[in-house]
């Protein structure tokens, strides 16, 4: 981007603070520090990858760095200030977070997507803005630079920052997030915040056995020594697939990026997909090495089709993983993040993160939690059965066609042909019949996942309320319980021509990469898709022209954009690769403007 002029940073306002202490903080009670504003909502897996970027910055940096999480919500539950202490917990933020429900600071600050990134220096002043995940290198640069310009004018204070860590939490799981019904009766279930899996007897009451350290790592080993990070969705092998390969159970290690194998015989547990790196690559519809593959937050996993499918949050696809012959590849998705129907794999998801098999093994079932939507693939085509898109949720029964969901993570799929939905963010457990959507259960603590057991049997993993409960299916009702868009301003743009302009400069110490080619890459597409007269599909140019259909006062531009850099100046030059896509609501008004600018990467110390 262009270089960013000095400009004070605007004041951090919202609804409260957490992790503070009950302190309200002001950028004056840190002048000194270095101050990294994160704006984030914790339903965006994209937001959750940037947690996990920070916390090496935060602990290499304590006594200069002072990160700030600024929660700007999408979904109606984020507003929740309860549901957004669980989150801060659930996802282990180890830094003041302020409380931005009415999005006054996110303006303030211009910010266009989530995640938004902005640095303000030591004297007050915001020297870097950037979209998107993947910065953490570019960030060491600039603090590098901004530690030794304020040190030599005397304006950096070294010194404790202002979190303040919540006391501790003793119950007997902490915001489980997907279970397993075992053989002989027993549930496992992946204890996603003591990054561990637990066994818990029969009544739900107990934990028999528990398989990882309890603390975030990653190791394979004995039950005692294994480490995992945020585990959520488990799988069970066909027993003629498990005695091949030597475990029974695969795991999504969401933040760790892999896939576990989990013997039975003795809880022990071995990588079997992934490196531990987080995908940035481009699609491809090859098979390649699974221990040599980059994953990126697998959340779910179902053995359906031969292979195990998984559900890779991350990029907005499903993945295949081939226990057997040890690949992986892509099973459907473009990495667009939206809702498009059709034959696989050129199709469209947002956040899958729940799955479930049909009992006669023909459909799979998949909860597409940023559309809040219910979608199926049979025979190779993937259909919606309930859900609008990226910006429309609800809590509404009735018709499949009208029905609405807030952000589902899990899904069941029953023998008599109905499907159950964890609708989350609804607090609720939802049943999908015959082209009709009604309500279960409600006033559940986020709900993430839903399973039957071999005695007909149906638990509920209720996340926030730390536990598993049994559903009576009794109630059956038809609730109308509002429906919502997302209220992110929309940029106003003229009909007609408009410019599109991915502004993007490399981070401090590096180059754009020319090794293999080209190395920016822009797709752009449209919802409804006519909206867009032209302009749509995949260039190397980050600025395209566009024609905006004036018959069509409103919808979604989606933009995929990315670039390759590398160190300048080195021997042996590392690689990076920096993405992002956006979901940019759009008005067309007559006097809106003609020009739509979206920030990749703008780091500039200045």
């Amino acid at each position: 981007m262009a270089t960013i002029s000095r400009v004070r940073a605007p004041e951090l306002r919202g609804r409260g603070w957490l992790n503070t202490g009950g302190r309200e903080l002001t950028l004056k009670d840190i002048r000194g520090k270095i101050v990294l504003l994160d704006f984030w909502t914790f339903c965006c897996i994209n937001c959750l990858h940037v947690l996990d970027e920070l916390r090496p910055l935060e602990q290499r940096y304590a006594d200069v760095l002072v990160v700030i999480g600024v929660h700007s919500p999408k979904f109606e539950h984020e507003r929740d200030p309860q549901a957004l202490a669980a989150a801060v917990e659930r996802y282990g933020v180890d830094h003041p977070v302020l409380d931005d429900p009415e999005l006054i600071t996110w303006q303030h600050y211009a910010a266009k997507a989530w995640p938004t990134l902005a640095v303000v220096d030591p004297e007050g002043y915001v020297v870097a803005s950037m979209a998107g995940e993947g910065h953490a290198e570019g960030l060491v640069r600039l603090l590098d630079q901004l530690i030794a310009e304020h040190e030599a004018k005397g304006t950096l204070h070294r010194g404790d920052g202002p979190f303040v860590p919540p006391p501790p939490a003793d119950t007997l799981l902490r915001f489980p997030g997907k279970a397993l019904p075992l053989p002989d009766g027993r549930v496992l279930v992946s204890d996603s915040a003591r990054h561990s899996l637990a066994v818990l007897d029969a009544d739900l009451t107990q934990v028999t056995q528990r398989i990882g350290t309890g603390s975030r790592g990653r190791a394979d080993g004995t039950a005692e020594r294994a480490a995992f990070s945020e585990p959520q969705g488990m799988c069970t092998l066909p027993e003629s697939v498990a005695e091949l390969v030597g475990y029974d159970i695969v795991v999504a290690d969401t933040v760790n990026h892999l896939l576990r194998g989990v013997k039975l015989a003795d809880w022990s547990v071995t990588t079997v997909a992934g490196t531990g790196r987080q995908w940035r690559s481009s699609v491809d519809d090859h098979a390649h090495d699974a221990r040599a593959t980059d994953l990126s937050s697998p959340w779910d996993v179902a053995y359906y089709d031969g292979k195990v499918i998984v559900a890779m949050a991350g990029t907005h696809t499903l993945w295949w993983f081939d226990p057997v012959k040890r690949t992986v590849g892509v099973y459907a998705g473009t990495t667009v993040e939206a809702l498009r129907d059709g034959p696989l794999p050129d199709v469209w998801l947002a956040q899958p993160s729940g799955l479930s098999v049909s009992p006669d093994g023909r459909k799979l079932w998949l909860a597409d939690s940023e559309t809040s939507a219910l979608r199926w693939i049979e025979d190779g085509v993937l259909h919606t059965a309930v859900g609008q898109g990226l910006f429309d949720f609800g809590h509404v029964d009735g018709s499949a066609d009208e029905a609405l969901l807030q952000h589902p993570l899990g899904v069941c799929a029953l023998a008599d042909g109905s499907v159950l939905i964890a609708d989350t963010y609804n607090g609720a457990v939802r049943r999908y019949a015959d082209g009709v959507v009604s309500t279960v259960e409600r006033n559940l603590a986020e709900p993430s996942d839903v399973v039957a057991t071999a005695d007909g049997n149906v638990l509920v993993v209720e996340s926030a309320a730390h536990r598993l409960i049994g559903l009576a299916q009794t109630l059956t009702a038809y609730v109308d319980g509002g429906r919502h868009k997302v209220e992110r301003p929309p940029a106003l743009l003229a009909p007609g021509e408009v410019t599109l302009d991915v502004i993007f400069t490399p981070a401090p110490g590096q180059k754009l990469d020319n090794s293999f080619g080209d190395p920016t890459r822009l797709e752009v597409s449209a919802s409804p898709a006519e909206l867009l007269l032209d302009g749509g599909g995949v260039t190397t140019d980050l600025s395209r022209r566009l024609v905006l259909n004036p018959a069509v006062t409103r919808g979604v531009l989606q933009v995929v954009a990315q670039a390759a850099t590398c160190d300048a100046d080195a021997e042996h030059a590392a690689c990076h690769l920096t993405r992002q896509d956006w979901g940019v609501p759009i008005v067309i008004d007559a006097e809106g403007t003609t020009r739509l600018p979206l920030i990749l990467r703008g780091l500039d110390a200045d």
